[in-house]
């Protein structure tokens, strides 16, 4: 068994897990921390992440601090509108809307944190 799951880094970490729990619907699979800073787990129907508090002394940058972002993550859900218009009414910014894109459904936001992210499904 092989699977990959992302740490993202941000600045307010429990703010965050609140975002992508409304945005998302994630769910908390582990937790640590206080306050802001925080380590956690979150899980979207399967697909699992982490949310860690940006810290520049062990060079773990947040998009504003880094300038901008590295990369995108896919989420791959069964309703790519659905959860598009979900991630923005909980302060998302939309960049894409949700459309066929070789041979993708799917739309992009910004998370308030500045990361990324495809919504999307095949087909």
């Amino acid at each position: 068994m092989a699977s990959i799951q992302p740490e993202l880094w941000v600045d307010g970490a429990a703010t965050a897990v609140e975002f992508y729990a409304a945005a998302f619907g994630a769910r908390v699979l582990h937790r640590v921390g206080d306050g802001e800073d925080v380590v956690a787990q979150l899980d979207v129907g399967g697909a699992v992440f982490w949310v860690v508090q940006a810290d520049a002394g062990r060079r773990r940058l947040s998009p504003p601090a880094a300038g901008g972002t590295t990369g995108r993550v896919l989420l791959v859900v069964d309703d790519p509108e659905a959860v598009h218009a979900r991630a923005v009414a909980a302060g998302a910014t939309a960049t894409s809307a949700v459309a066929p894109e070789h041979g993708w459904l799917v739309g992009r936001i910004v998370d308030p944190f500045g990361h990324e992210w495809e919504i999307g499904r095949p087909g």
